[in-house]
């Protein structure tokens, strides 16, 4: 007697309950099987672009499975795709706040030991990056517990925070050490995972994970670059000022990454007339109180005279303040286009550099 369908693949379920034959789903199909039905359900504009990202070898095993399937019935896509999707959830929650965060939010929304039975298989293959158990520490206590390390190990720790907390914990040492940890992280290439575990011991119980084998890289130019462009402008003048003196090519190389209020005459009339669209007046009135006459002109020269005209009265009328409103002001008004840039809404052409735009 000819075998049935279902004695011929034993994976497809039958009957039951939809909820039991999701599980009875997930549990018998393999990782492969899945992938190659995940694929299939996306489509195969989708499915060309993800094989761009993978090996030969698994494109093959995946075409080989994918070539298996004789169909797909609608219980098993939707198992596959809700197990893909609480799979992503949980991966994002895990980058976000690191593994325990990912399982308390996960626990609230799927309950304890669906969360658990998530976790367990991401971290199963999961490379978690160094420092993760300190990614939700507030940067203040961080600071106490490191300030007094070595320049280096500071240094490595910083490459490996968000670049916010980073530059919290950068503008709070003390002014020796500030440009020494700036300039070590700007050095920085790869560090050895001996090394890491070794950093990672010293803080102690705060240990959550082992780093991967694999050498990790971290810190360079452009990560000192995002730091600096968030810490306080009288921090970030400190240290440019100190490396100029100690390594003025690296000084040259990471001012010319990044973007300081003055640098607004590098901007094109139609950009800086968006920006003064998104400015406070007061906030503009603060911030070319201590600028040239040339970053001054550049700013009249976008505005109706009208404007212009009571933007000096207030500047006149505003009388002495103090350097660090000055500073304040200039840094909102960086921070609006540092995001337009992002948006794509202007360009920034960095200082030194001789781009044609099209």
């Amino acid at each position: 007697m000819a075998k049935s369908k279902i004695q011929e693949n034993p994976d497809v379920m039958v009957g039951g309950t939809p909820g039991a034959k999701k599980a009875s789903v997930k549990k018998q199909l393999s990782g492969r099987q899945k992938a190659a039905i995940f694929l299939v359900t996306l489509g195969s504009e989708i499915a060309s672009e993800i094989f761009k990202h993978l090996r030969e070898d698994e494109i093959e095993a995946l075409t080989f499975e994918i070539a298996r399937l004789e169909s797909v019935d609608s219980d098993m896509r939707e198992a596959v795709l809700q197990e893909f999707q609480e799979l992503m959830m949980a991966q994002n929650f895990i980058t976000s706040g690191g593994i325990d965060y990912a399982r308390e939010l996960l626990e609230k929304s799927l309950g304890s030991q669906k969360a658990v039975d998530i976790i367990n298989r991401l971290t199963s293959s999961l490379q978690v990056r160094p420092f993760d158990f300190i990614r939700r520490t507030d940067p203040t206590h961080l600071l106490n517990f490191i300030q007094q390390e070595h320049p280096q190990t500071i240094a490595l720790i910083l490459a490996y925070l968000e670049p916010n907390k980073a530059s919290i914990i950068l503008s709070s040492l003390p002014h020796d050490k500030q440009s020494d940890v700036a300039k070590r992280i700007a050095t920085m290439d790869r560090t050895s995972p001996e090394v890491l575990r070794e950093v990672e011991r010293v803080l102690e119980k705060k240990l959550s994970t082992l780093s991967s084998e694999d050498y990790t890289a971290a810190g360079g130019v452009e990560a000192i670059v995002e730091i600096l462009n968030l810490v306080d402008r009288s921090t970030e003048k400190t240290i440019i000022e100190s490396l100029e003196e100690e390594d003025p090519e690296l000084a040259e190389d990471i001012k010319k990454r990044m973007f300081v209020f003055e640098d607004i005459v590098l901007l094109d009339d139609r950009a800086i007339q968006k920006v003064l669209r998104e400015v406070d007046t007061q906030e503009l009135s603060k911030a070319l109180k201590a600028v040239d006459s040339e970053v001054q002109d550049k700013i009249f020269r976008n505005m109706s005279k009208r404007a212009a005209q009571l933007l000096k009265e207030d500047m006149e009328y505003m009388g002495p303040i103090r350097l660090k409103d000055v500073e304040e002001a200039q840094q909102k008004i960086v921070s609006i286009i540092r995001k337009l840039e992002e948006q794509g809404e202007i360009v920034v052409a960095r200082s030194g550099e001789d781009e044609m735009v099209v």
